[in-house]
């Protein structure tokens, strides 16, 4: 293929800003709820021209509200409902982090309703963790990095999609959920409640939600109780989530809509970890005791503000408006030292980041005889970070300012009835505002590490896309595609890692934005009770970020490096009547980095970046018209890399769950690690070598909930 030759798009945006509204990015953010009733699970409202999955030159995954309650009957991870039902995305590490959770080997961009989650300068790798997901009606996932949201997609897509009013002025859901261990410990005990109202009335639809959930701790499968992780730490946690939606239709073309949603979890303060040994095999686990410091926490709010218009002047113009508030704050570690009263004590950081954005998008069909849709708009953001150390009030990541302002046009062209072609381009603008500022030495509070003058770098990316679909006959279509994906390096690793005096934030290439080209081909397979889909796909970066930890400083190093990824997807589905379904993926990835800087990749990525071969097997059975059954089977590979340190030796795991319908409500029984296997993470296996994170999995737990719609 080909690839077109960059070149400045300033023309792009005069002319988009002359001719063309905005609008929001999503499809649902402008239909009513009795619209979003009727939506097909198979539109992709994640992309800015509401495409259709099987009209997709790139790989997509829909994961409905019925599978999505499948695995919330087993475990409430999002981490873990993530790794089973998205192809190539990394084993759960079961902590509030989710760094080391990669996509395609590359960040994805989590969106909820189109709003972004991520944080651009300093990634808490805590955005799969900003809503319950009792909140989200389904997820959908774009495979491979995508401009289409702009920022961060360097991996793909993940966008939830959050659940609408029911028709109807009045209806109500609750849910109640126990969790334990299987020797049902008391300490192991959790509970989750969820509450949801909603209904329409006249032109108006609305709803209200609420859940709060306190999580009891871990237990592996020799019955120890699982290490705590200074990151971020789930078991022993209370959080809580409140959702409201407000719709108001102002004609039966135009529609206004405002959401918020608050996301709260703080960590207990009832354990303290205890080392393991990783040559011994000996995972860390934990006693009871009263940490250091205050509990580690992720609060997070947003609100959108969106407008949709179905036909103005024949287009379909939509608008979203939205801010977030994002705040978490990580546990005591023993890299911060500092002197109080004559004793050592130690620090934790805190990270602030407030987003406020801006999407438009307008969109127009029926051209060229209806074989042409263009689809084009705009996009604004504007982000602001710091990091700082909660005791000491010392600044770890100086306050940091980014702007962010996208145009694009994306064009989707029916040649035939048979072939279909789509090319897009998106022009990214970028300024990075930092005042001088000064590192900190670890070892004293008194004086600084060094002074680095600030700055204002900017950063011009222009990005393009274009695929083909071909239907060569009633069950096999072909696909391809090539896409760019836009980001940025963790701006607060590399600001507070400087360590040279005189350095200027102008000549920093380490905040360089990050380009990532993906190429695509695969075949979709559609009988009348089998499907298939196979893809393969190549992830290619010529200076793209390569974590690395520094034991002596205790922190993560972003290294900026050529980076070539490539993979395959494999997914299967078998349908036995009505009453069975089997379902099969397996995924396949490797990548290597270029170390030495000569041009040429030489060093094998490590469970960082890369998710172990995967072979996952479910079967789904309804025996009757009340019970219902779900069994699944995951097999991680053995994976070898040049750091003999970071191997990984796989293992497997089953999980299964029960439902059964009631006269009024239904009972459910899940069961997470059926076979109370003893095993120790991918991520402290392959990700880190630490005898503070070896952590193991968690063993046999039982869930039992029960849910009532009235």
């Amino acid at each position: 293929m080909t690839l077109p030759a960059k070149r400045p798009l300033a023309w792009l945006v005069p002319a988009l800003l002359g001719g063309l509204l905005p609008a929001p990015v999503l499809a649902q953010e402008a239909d009513s709820a009795a619209n979003a009733a009727a939506l097909e699970a198979l539109v992709i409202t994640a992309t800015r021209n509401q495409r259709q999955a099987d009209d997709s030159s790139q790989r997509v995954t829909i994961i409905d509200r019925e599978q999505i309650e499948r695995q919330l009957a087993i475990s409430d991870d999002p981490g873990q409902v993530l790794s089973q039902l998205i192809p190539s995305y990394s084993p759960s590490r079961q902590k509030l982090s989710n760094a080391g959770e990669s996509f395609r080997g590359r960040s994805p961009l989590f969106l909820i309703d189109g709003v972004p989650q991520t944080n651009p300068l300093r990634d808490s790798a805590r955005d799969s963790y900003t809503i319950d997901l009792s909140m989200v009606e389904r997820i959908e996932v774009i495979h491979g990095a995508s401009a289409e949201h702009g920022l961060g997609a360097t991996g793909g897509i993940i966008n939830f999609v959050t659940r609408r009013a029911e028709a109807g002025e009045l209806n109500q859901h609750v849910g109640l959920q126990l969790t334990s261990d299987d020797d049902f410990e008391s300490e192991g005990f959790g509970h989750k409640l969820d509450y949801r109202l909603s209904g329409q009335t006249g032109d108006w639809d609305y709803l209200v939600a609420a859940s709060r959930q306190q999580r009891g701790v871990f237990y592996d499968g020799n019955d120890q109780v699982v290490g705590i992780a200074y990151p971020g730490e789930l078991q022993d946690s209370t959080s809580y989530d409140l959702f409201a939606r407000l719709g108001y239709w102002i004609d039966d073309h135009q529609n206004l809509e405002v959401s918020v949603n608050h996301f709260d979890l703080e960590e207990g303060d009832d354990y303290v970890p205890v080392a393991g040994d990783r040559d011994a095999g000996i995972p860390t686990t934990a006693r009871p005791g009263t940490p250091d410091g205050d509990p580690g926490y992720n609060q997070v709010t947003t609100a959108r503000l969106a407008y949709g218009h179905d036909d103005w002047f024949g287009n379909r113009l939509d608008a979203q408006l939205y801010h977030q508030r994002f705040r978490a704050q990580f546990a005591t570690t023993p890299y911060f030292p500092y002197q109080e009263g004559g004793e050592s004590r130690f620090d934790q950081t805190r990270n602030a980041s407030d987003k406020l954005g801006a999407k438009f998008t307008l969109s127009r069909g029926g051209l060229l005889n209806d074989r042409l849709t263009l689809t084009s708009g705009l996009d604004l953001l504007q982000d602001e970070t710091t990091q700082t150390l909660v005791h000491t009030g010392r600044t770890y990541v100086p306050q940091s300012q980014f702007r962010n302002l996208a145009a694009f046009l994306q064009g989707d062209l029916a040649v035939t009835e048979r072939l279909t072609l789509n090319a897009g381009v998106r022009h990214e603008y970028a300024r990075l505002d930092v005042d001088d500022f000064a590192t900190i030495d670890r070892s004293d509070v008194t004086q600084d590490k060094v002074t680095v003058e600030g700055g204002s770098p900017d950063f011009d990316e222009t990005l393009f896309n274009a695929g083909a679909t071909y239907q060569a006959n009633d069950w096999l279509q072909l696909y391809a595609n090539y896409s760019e994906g836009f980001g940025m390096p963790d701006v607060g690793r590399v600001l507070r890692g400087i360590d040279q005096p005189g350095q200027n934030i102008d000549d920093l290439l380490q905040l360089q934005p990050i380009v990532t080209d993906n190429r695509e081909i695969g075949a979709r397979f559609d009988w009348e009770n089998y499907g298939l889909e196979l893809s393969y796909y190549e992830s290619n970066s010529d200076v793209g970020e390569r974590l690395a930890y520094d034991a002596a400083s205790g922190s993560w190093v972003g290294n900026r490096e050529k980076t070539e990824i490539q993979g395959i997807e494999v997914t299967g589905e078998l349908r036995l009547g009505d009453a069975h379904e089997l379902r099969l993926t397996y995924t396949h990835a490797e990548g290597e980095s270029d170390t030495d800087g000569d041009g040429s990749v030489d060093t094998e990525l490590t469970g960082l970046n890369i998710a172990p071969d995967t072979l996952r097997l479910a079967w789904s059975a309804d025996w009757n018209e009340r019970l219902s059954s779900h069994l699944q089977v995951s097999r991680y590979f053995d994976r070898s890399v040049d750091d003999p340190e970071l191997e990984f030796d796989g293992y497997g795991l089953v999980d299964a769950s029960l439902a059964y319908r009631l006269p009024q409500g239904r009972l459910s029984l899940g069961v997470e690690n059926l076979t109370d296997e003893q095993y120790i993470t991918y991520y402290s296996q392959a990700g880190r070598a630490s005898d503070d994170y070896y952590f193991a999995g968690r063993g046999r737990t039982l869930t039992l909930g029960y849910q009532l719609d009235f």
